[in-house]
């Protein structure tokens, strides 16, 4: 009998992992999750809640006796560094582009044996991004003009999405407003210190997606100034949520997109 390869008490410090090992039937080795996961609902009541996104409960981690952690970005390096420390094997990813999420989720799969399962999933999913550039194009071969987009990660200080969001919003048929920032990894590097020069790229569309807290349309439009932006003017204000855009995993890739593709698409379908 062949034995079972790879690690077989998994740790997931980030919900994205979460995600994929459920789709890949490979949740029976979770024990562990972050309190923030919401997708799949049920991993909630299924799992051990031990980690926040900045901060984790390193005793009752260590309780679970993990054999790996999943981790992800810079951000979580000192909890990487406690956990290596008392004996955890941990992979700590640090993905930004669409082409890094589909790397990481097939390092992932392979290293719970399910490559070809994980190989699959990638091709489909590139393929219906595919199919929305494809829908995209024939707008504008139809003479519809590409929207103008902010995308809000953080309302105080604003700062703008990060490289993933940036792409997918590319894909969906927008343009970001904001590209030179979309390049930085940091969300320190992406602020806009000056508000008024969000107005004066005047966005056809505003998306908020306010990590933690809810997106508030009608607070963005009483900002001092923004009575002239096209957003605001035409109603064009929406919030994505943060589980669905804002977790480089599946969620950004199909929910998250899917969404900003229909915003983009309503605009486009009223302005030529």
């Amino acid at each position: 009998m062949t034995p079972t390869l790879g690690p077989q008490r998994i740790v997931c410090l980030t919900e994205e992992t979460t995600e994929w090992l459920y789709l890949l039937g490979q949740e029976h080795r979770i024990v562990g999750i972050s309190g923030y996961t919401v997708r799949p609902r049920r991993a909630r009541e299924e799992k051990p809640k031990v980690s926040a996104f900045l901060s984790a409960k390193i005793d009752k981690i260590l309780a679970l006796q993990p054999d790996c952690a999943f981790g992800f970005s810079d951000l979580q390096a000192d909890i990487a560094a406690l956990l290596i420390r008392a004996g955890v094997q941990v992979t700590v990813f640090n993905q930004r582009s669409v082409d890094e999420i589909f790397s990481i989720l097939y390092q992932v799969a392979a290293m719970v044996g399910c490559a070809d399962e994980g190989r699959a999933w990638i091709d489909a999913t590139r393929g219906r991004l595919d199919g929305i550039r494809a829908a995209v194009r024939a707008l504008e071969a139809a003479g519809k003009r590409r929207p103008r987009v902010f995308f809000e990660e953080w309302d105080e200080p604003h700062i703008s999405g990060i490289r993933w969001v940036s792409e997918l919003l590319g894909i969906a048929g927008g343009d970001d407003c904001f590209p030179e920032l979309a390049v930085m990894p940091m969300g320190k590097d992406r602020i806009i210190a000056d508000g008024a020069e969000i107005v004066r790229r005047n966005p056809d569309i505003v998306i908020g997606s306010w990590c933690g807290k809810h997106f508030r349309p009608e607070k963005v439009a009483a900002r001092a100034g923004w009575q002239d932006v096209n957003a605001v003017k035409t109603g064009q204000l929406f919030e994505i949520k943060s589980a669905d855009i804002l977790q480089p995993g599946p969620a950004a890739l199909t929910d998250g997109v899917a969404q900003m593709h229909r915003i983009v698409t309503d605009w486009m379908a009223q302005h030529g």
